[in-house]
């Protein structure tokens, strides 16, 4: 049985570290019997930060205490369940109510629930640094991932969505990218943008005027999320947001005892490894074609600054967090091998 389960008198962050532990969507707050009593997930989790609200709050604010689950005769059709109901995760009772089993979606029966028409553009043109020495030979967009290179498997990502456009902004070793492309079997079309000079990881944007009139998704060539892009694009559109950013959560804990100390020299505070938790952008975003229009042409800036330019105009700008688990980024040497052993379904 996966560890799946929370308490009463967990914190919401603690929810979301369970998410992310088990790699599952939802939770399920059990009693010191293991009986039944709420479930939460991801979704619940994801509208109370985006009210505003605390991750120290107790997960009982969120909690669904009218939990659905099945009796142990009754497991044969736990998959049919799911699907008729929309969840992610089921636990199966006793005639007490005590858990003895979870049933989730596996990848064998998730079905995304939409398709989606907008184009996808990629930012391809750095130099990938990071990926030293890899990237001395290879363009990142091309660092091999299992086997595929890392642009190609997240093409492929947004492709099992039904898009069929991708745009590719190149610049570092750019006819490598394209001589690749040209030999792979793919359902998909590949525009290629070139940028002549480096113009930041935002102002590449300027040389869509004319080619993007629609909104479309925004990624940078080395990460992957293993989330609904549907459902972003839905949030996006009902919030009425110029730009959404997919923001992961992170923790981290410090390697060393923490001190803190006042005047004199006199400690105020000590923390041994204390552990930080915050949100951060993964790299994606959902954005309206209007944007383009704020960066001129030929101008080198960052996409983050791009944002703060739209919201000092007035403009509507938001967030579409997910957990950590579900964000996979390339752009560390530490992390290829993270990333390839999550593609192969190995665990960390």
């Amino acid at each position: 049985m996966e560890n799946v389960f929370i308490k009463e008198d967990d914190s919401i962050l603690d929810a979301m570290r369970t998410f992310d532990a088990s790699g599952r969507k939802t939770a399920f707050i059990i009693d010191e019997d293991k009986k039944l009593l709420a479930a939460v997930s991801e979704g619940d989790v994801r509208r109370f930060i985006l009210s505003g609200g605390d991750l120290n709050d107790s997960v009982k604010k969120i909690a669904n205490y009218k939990p659905r689950s099945l009796k142990e005769d009754e497991r044969d059709d736990a998959y049919d369940f799911l699907r008729r109901h929309n969840i992610q995760g089921l636990p199966i009772v006793d005639e007490n109510g005590v858990v003895i089993d979870t049933v989730f979606w596996s990848e064998n029966h998730y079905k995304k629930q939409s398709e989606l028409s907008c184009p996808v553009v990629m930012m391809a043109g750095g130099k990938g640094t990071r990926l030293y020495p890899y990237t001395r030979i290879l363009p990142k967009p091309l660092i091999p991932v299992g086997e595929k290179p890392i642009a190609e498997l997240i093409m492929d990502s947004f492709s099992e969505y039904g898009i069929d456009r991708m745009i590719l902004v190149v610049n570092h070793k750019k006819n490598m990218i394209k001589s690749y492309f040209g030999e792979v079997d793919k359902p998909y079309t590949i525009e290629y943008v070139d940028e002549d000079t480096p113009l930041g990881t935002g102002g590449g944007l300027s040389l869509l005027r004319g080619k993007v009139d629609e909104t479309f998704i925004l990624t940078n060539c080395d990460i992957l999320i293993e989330e609904d892009y549907s459902k972003i694009y839905a949030h996006h559109k009902a919030e009425g947001n110029v730009i959404t950013m997919v923001c992961s959560l992170r923790n981290f804990q410090v390697a060393y005892g923490v001190v803190e100390f006042g005047e004199h020299g006199n400690i105020t505070d000590m923390k041994e490894k204390p552990e930080f938790s915050f949100f951060t952008n993964t790299g994606i975003y959902i954005v309206e074609p209007e944007v383009i229009d704020y960066i001129k042409d030929g101008e080198f800036i960052g996409f983050p600054d791009i944002i703060n330019r739209l919201k000092d105009d007035g403009k509507k700008v938001g967030v579409y967090p997910i957990n950590e688990n579900t964000w996979m980024d390339m752009g560390q040497l530490d992390e290829l091998g993270k990333m390839e052993n999550r593609l192969r379904g190995i665990s960390k």
